[in-house]
């Protein structure tokens, strides 16, 4: 589990943006080509409070918020499972009440909306996903981009994308759904 530092993160913005943020920056100072990476997101007054060893270790000692302090602190989990497809995997977690929100970033190749026109039928059919990722990763006119995406148990959500060809903070597109799918799935860690 790592702690992940404050750095630049807009002080105006909501918590799960700035958590999203910080999150985004800290796998970017990773470099490009990562696993997806799953984190939970816990009040940071709580987590001192509760847990004032583990807080110690994360760095947050001390009493009450720090200037410039995220309310949420975001604690990246332990490596996600190699050959376990993304959503079968989140079916299988159920977080501790201690846990506010979760976030995972994960990289994907994408295209324009104008290249959904050019997509072979043969590669629209069921059991050719394979097939699919190929063509689009063969595609001229791909992206990779890196989506940072979490939500919060009362039902916040918050996005950040980063494409490779603008790696950059200030290139940083946040907004509340852009990965619906990834958004319910990780929402859905949260449901009864």
């Amino acid at each position: 589990m790592n702690n992940l530092p404050i750095d630049g993160t807009p002080l105006a913005a909501s918590p799960l943006t700035r958590a999203v943020l910080e999150i985004d920056e800290y796998v970017a100072g990773l470099g490009w080509d990562q696993p997806a990476r799953l984190f939970a997101l816990v009040d940071t007054d709580r987590l001192r409070a509760e847990e004032p060893a583990l807080a110690e270790q994360l760095g947050l000692g001390g009493e009450g918020r720090q200037d410039g302090e995220a309310p949420l602190t975001p604690v990246e989990q332990d490596e996600l499972p190699a050959g376990i497809p993304l959503d079968e995997f989140l079916g299988t977690i159920a977080w501790p009440d201690a846990v506010s929100g979760c976030a995972m970033t994960v990289e994907r190749l994408m295209l324009p909306p104008s290249a959904e026109t050019s997509v072979p039928e043969n590669l629209q059919e069921e059991g050719a996903e394979e097939r699919l990722a190929r063509w689009v990763a063969e595609h001229p006119e791909r992206q990779e981009v890196r989506m940072t995406v979490a939500v919060l148990r009362d039902g916040a959500r918050e996005s950040a994308l980063r494409l490779r060809e603008k790696d950059s903070p200030t290139e940083v597109l946040t907004g509340p759904d852009l990965v619906p799918g990834l958004t319910e799935a990780l929402a859905a860690t949260f449901g009864d």
